[in-house]
């Protein structure tokens, strides 16, 4: 039996004629005839009563169209769920985002993917460093990530978004708050909140060279994430440097300024498996590309 042999018995039944069956099917009456007598042969019941004038459905007939009318709609419907998976519509992504970009990319992206790709199933991860982010992405945890290069993996593809220039993060009461711009110079003798130095935080080495090229090496205390970050700088415990987007996380207590002079900047780049066959991942990325450069 073949799906042809239920879309014929369909037809047949539901206009109980066969010529006008042949005419919506686009065949000739005798061949679509002979097609029914074979299904009914190979069944071993009779499905129709057919007369000069009438064709009628047998009991085992009608029980046949609606078991056939359910066949063919998972099939219609699994072939047009196949169309829509390939076309990237349908499907599971999951996303890291850097720490400094969590609190301005995540919410953007998460509201534009779910309005042009609502059917496809999302896992949005914060706060997660780029050594993280690329073991994430080795292993199958995740499928992009927005994270601060270098990363020197042949198994991943890395394209560049934007380069974000530093900020000072102030205490609320610091005398520099009140100024429009702070050099990197009169923070010389503060004391610093910065990332982790053992997790090789690209952020935390822009920082450290920063500092040296002022001329003095920072007194850090490190954090894991960048609302701790911010936090101890608003309760008083340091300053810090951080990149401009990190402006998105508003805590009460501490403030932000932009840097004089030459400003250091650190990069985003996208990274995804190289040669990843997901067409859902295909989109996604495109789509992350879309909201970025909307900044440009």
């Amino acid at each position: 039996m073949e799906l042809r042999h239920l879309r014929y018995y369909v037809a047949v039944a539901e206009e109980c004629h066969f010529g006008r069956a042949a005419e919506r099917l686009h065949i000739a009456q005798p061949p679509l005839s002979q097609q029914i007598k074979q299904l009914e042969a190979e069944l071993g019941v009779q499905l129709l009563t057919r007369s000069t004038r009438l064709v009628r459905l047998t009991p085992a007939g009608e029980l046949f169209l609606l078991r056939a009318r359910a066949i063919l709609a998972q099939v219609d419907g699994a072939a047009a769920e196949v169309l829509r998976v390939d076309a990237g519509v349908v499907g599971h992504v999951s996303i890291g985002f850097t720490g400094s970009a969590t609190y301005e990319l995540l919410p953007r992206i998460s509201k534009a993917l779910r309005q042009e790709l609502p059917d496809v199933t999302l896992d949005l991860r914060g706060e997660l460093l780029t050594p993280a982010q690329v073991s994430g992405l080795l292993n199958g945890e995740l499928d992009v990530g927005l994270l601060r290069p270098p990363v020197g993996d042949a198994d991943l593809a890395v394209r560049s978004l934007r380069h974000e220039p530093l900020v000072a993060v102030l205490p609320e009461a610091h005398p520099l708050s009140g100024t429009e711009q702070v050099s990197i110079s009169e923070l010389r003798d503060e004391q610093f909140v910065g990332y982790p130095s053992h997790h090789r935080s690209v952020v935390h080495d822009a920082v450290q060279e920063a500092c040296r090229r002022a001329g003095f090496s920072p007194r850090t205390t490190e954090v894991a994430e960048t609302s701790t970050l911010v936090s101890f700088v608003a309760a008083g415990l340091g300053v810090a440097l951080v990149p401009r987007s990190v402006q998105h996380l508003r805590i009460t207590g501490a403030t932000y300024r932009p840097l004089t002079g030459t400003v250091p900047s650190v990069e985003l780049a996208l990274a995804t498996r190289r040669d990843d066959p997901s067409p859902a991942v295909a989109r996604v990325v495109e789509l992350i590309t879309t909201v970025i450069n909307q900044d440009s």
